[in-house]
């Protein structure tokens, strides 16, 4: 299947999921297992993004500074510090894993 054809079915799974999601029923919307579970999906599909930017290269794994990054901003996560800390210290610490000689 070429691109444009993946590119268009993508397209029609979001439309319909879309859809689907303003056809189901006001209760069950409202449901505090759905809630759990669209909490836990969004969680899910978060870790993966940054697991898959972090750790993919192509269509392997590669340890690289972005792996230091993301370790540095975790640990400056868990320490609760402010948002704008975390994305400069993640920052700093890709910046010195290459200057160190890291992929």
């Amino acid at each position: 299947m070429s691109l444009t054809a993946w590119v268009l079915l993508a397209c029609l799974v979001a439309f319909a999921t879309k859809l689907v999601g303003y056809l189901l029923p006001h209760r069950l919307l409202e449901s505090e297992r759905f809630g759990r579970v669209s909490r836990a999906m969004t969680i899910g599909l978060l870790a993966a993004l940054v697991a898959s930017n972090a750790f993919a290269s192509g269509s392997h794994i590669e340890l690289d500074s972005r792996v230091l990054a993301l370790v540095v901003a975790g640990v400056a996560l868990w320490a609760r510090a402010p948002f704008l800390l975390v994305v400069v210290l993640g920052a700093l610490a890709a910046a010195l894993g290459r200057a160190a000689g890291l992929p």
